[in-house]
């Protein structure tokens, strides 16, 4: 490892909603224990679907939010703020902070989706005097970014990137270019998506790219498995504060890990399908480590973008191959929450920051048949305790966004 000029970043607070559990303490629990959040969906539009389960949030964010508030926020904003909110008091932030230097980066892929569809049927059978004035602030993508910033009142920038399944990765690596530039002391980052609903299951099905194991439905998220058959999509919010660390320090703050290194690269290559060969995939991956000053041979687990798709898991492990070599030990927390979309990476990123913290390595579930192009070390079904002193997180995206982040301890 070597050291950097640059200001070191470092983690003070997480904030989760996901289909395992509505704060941090209870999806950490279900990922550790290997249980699965994907549920069959008990809704009459859904039988009309070809897929038919999904990963919904266990608890409702509206839940948490003022009523009157939560009836002019769409559901992906509405869990963004329950996640920011935990983030935001889990890093103890002060009260008197100077919120010129606090900025946010919280990004969807998506976005108001659902909002947009309900909205459009509301002006087809009643009118437009009917759709809500709200409509606009409910579906426009910085929405969610825009309310965090609300939240706390920042006046340091509030940022939303959208690269698919990149997005909260890259808004987290936003975050940490904000501090080292000196533009910030502390970023708010992550992401969220909520979009079960009928119009993009039916997109993504019609593209054979989710699972149709209806059946079973927590066994139908299975990266790395020979009978895997397509992601199984979910929803949920991930937020993480990031502080410069001798900000944090000064303050007395609770550190989880080093944000150490970051890189995004693009593939080229397609708008759906990620490039065969996983050169920028793989590329990614080099320029974090290096980013991070670290070499290849310090990572000792990558928790991968892995989405249960046919193609796309064993490219990714070539290029893990590839760019840190076969000794990580590698998992996909996708098996257990299903694909988060824009929210995916954020959530994942905190799964990868706990590993850090707690040197336990989460499992992939329903691994029971590995694929045989699998040549890496899994933590197959079962948690993994070790020492983990630098970890990766990978996240992909349609349009070829690929999005690198390495933690380190703190």
């Amino acid at each position: 490892m070597t050291s950097h000029t640059r200001p070191d970043v470092v983690v003070t607070g997480l904030g989760a909603t996901t289909p395992l559990g509505g704060d941090v303490a209870s999806t950490w629990d279900g990922l550790v224990n290997g249980r699965s959040g994907i549920r069959k969906l008990d809704t009459d539009w859904a039988e009309m679907l070809p897929v038919r389960i999904a990963g919904l949030m266990v608890d409702d964010p509206a839940n948490h939010i003022d009523r009157v508030k939560t009836r002019r926020m769409d559901r992906s904003e509405q869990a963004a703020v329950v996640a920011a909110r935990q983030a935001w008091a889990d890093a103890g932030i002060p009260d008197d902070i100077d919120k010129e230097r606090v900025a946010v980066s919280v990004g969807t892929g998506i976005g108001g989706a659902k909002t947009l569809v309900d909205q459009h049927d509301r002006l087809m059978t009643k009118g437009a005097r009917l759709v809500s004035p709200h409509t606009v602030p409910m579906l426009m993508p910085n929405g969610a970014a825009a309310y965090v910033g609300l939240e706390f009142g920042v006046h340091g920038g509030v940022h939303s990137p959208a690269s698919a399944c990149a997005t909260s990765s890259e808004a987290i690596a936003w975050g940490l270019d904000i501090i080292r530039s000196g533009r910030a002391d502390v970023v708010v980052a992550g992401g969220t998506e909520s979009v079960v609903f009928p119009l993009p299951i039916a997109g993504f099905a019609s593209m054979r790219a989710m699972s149709t194991r209806n059946d079973e439905p927590e066994r139908a998220s299975r990266p790395f498995d020979k009978g895997r058959d397509g992601f199984v999509l979910g929803e949920g919010a991930g937020i993480v504060v990031l502080e410069r660390a001798d900000h944090a320090a000064a303050r007395g703050a609770h550190v989880y890990a080093r944000l150490a290194g970051a890189a995004l690269t693009s593939d080229g290559y397609d708008i759906v399908a990620p490039d065969p060969e996983g050169t920028q995939q793989a590329r990614a991956m080099t320029l974090a480590i290096r980013d991070a000053g670290l070499d290849p041979a310090d990572v000792a687990h990558v928790n991968a973008h892995a989405t249960s798709t046919p193609v796309g898991d064993m490219g990714e492990i070539a290029a893990i191959r590839k760019a840190v070599g076969d000794r990580p030990v590698v998992t996909s927390t996708k098996s257990m929450t299903g694909h988060l979309l824009g929210a995916a990476g954020a959530v994942e990123s905190i799964a990868t920051i706990l590993a850090v913290y707690h040197g336990v390595v989460p499992p992939t579930i329903n691994l029971d048949d590995p694929d045989d192009e699998l040549t890496l070390d899994v933590a197959a079904n079962v948690a993994r305790t070790m020492a983990v002193p630098a970890a990766l997180n990978n996240s992909f995206g349609f349009g070829g966004h690929n999005a690198a982040l390495a933690f380190v301890r703190g």
